[in-house]
């Protein structure tokens, strides 16, 4: 039997258990006993029945244990979303892409991007904007590789302890499968962490007029489609800009043109190695 009776609701001249408490006493039970997670997940679920702890505290303590069940893989930022840098890129057009995506941290690779030698931050990389001389190479902090079979509990503790918040996935074959953030860890306990950049989508797509659009590129595929109100096929590529390349088979460039059903995209701003802007006009 339990030490602790949740058939009896705490009144108003009790004192409120805090989380830190109602976490503490579940962990000794666990400890005495050596529950399983399944009867572990039990306990935490009767305890929110009878009011001992509220729904916040109730979704973080579930946070908490599904992480032992999930792993680096099941979370990941897949390859084909990574954004990355290559060694030899000039600092502008590093600069570029670090603008376009808002990100924080970058992994750098070399010839192919199965061959990641570090990860550059974007504050590094800014600060010398206007140093013609630096060296990139200088830049360039130690990348953690990790297994997509990782535990995030495995992984939440090792970021903290190595104060990493970024790792690099590989498969079975030691090839790059994606990416994981100590962000990506901690949304499975406290729910989606949002910011300036996470509706990137949102605000992706610029009416010009009732059948003309300006669209970045790099909006995902199916939120151009809905807002449009079209099918571009979603199969193969992931954004507008990539099936747009995969129409052209060359990276676009200004003044590209590409057509779907009754639409017409073409490529307004373009970079060396892909398409930035698209003017997207429907014919009725």
């Amino acid at each position: 039997m339990s030490d602790t009776d949740y058939s009896k609701k705490p009144n108003s001249q009790d004192l409120k258990p805090t989380i830190k408490s109602i976490l503490g006493k579940i962990i000794s039970k666990f400890k005495k006993t050596r529950d399983s997670l399944d009867n572990l997940n039990k306990t935490i679920e009767l305890a929110h029945e009878k009011g001992i702890i509220d729904h916040d505290a109730f979704s973080i303590f579930k946070g908490v244990l599904s992480l032992s069940n999930k792993t680096a893989g099941d979370v990941m930022i897949t390859r084909s979303k990574m954004n990355m840098l290559e060694i030899s890129m000039p600092i502008p057009e590093m600069i570029e892409t670090i603008l376009e995506s808002a990100n924080s941290r970058f992994p750098v690779f070399e010839g192919e991007k199965d061959n990641i030698i570090g990860i550059i931050l974007a504050k590094d990389l800014l600060r010398h904007v206007s140093n013609s001389k630096i060296e990139t190479r200088s830049l360039i902090r130690s990348a953690i590789f990790i297994p997509e079979s990782k535990k995030l509990n495995i992984l939440l503790r090792e970021f903290r302890v190595r104060r990493n918040h970024l790792a690099i996935v590989l498969d079975e074959h030691g090839g790059v499968s994606g990416l994981i953030t100590m962000e990506d860890v901690l949304e499975q306990i406290v729910g989606n962490i949002e910011d300036e950049f996470d509706n990137i989508d949102n605000n992706s797509i610029f009416p010009e007029s009732n059948n003309q659009w300006m669209v970045m590129a790099a909006t995902d595929i199916d939120h151009f489609n809905e807002y449009i109100k079209t099918n571009l096929p979603n199969n193969e590529y992931d954004s507008v800009g990539g099936w747009l390349g995969g129409q052209l088979n060359k990276i676009p460039q200004c003044g590209d043109k590409a057509t779907y059903d009754n639409l017409t995209l073409e490529v307004i701003r373009a970079d060396s190695r892909r398409a930035l802007w698209i003017r997207v006009n429907r014919y009725n």
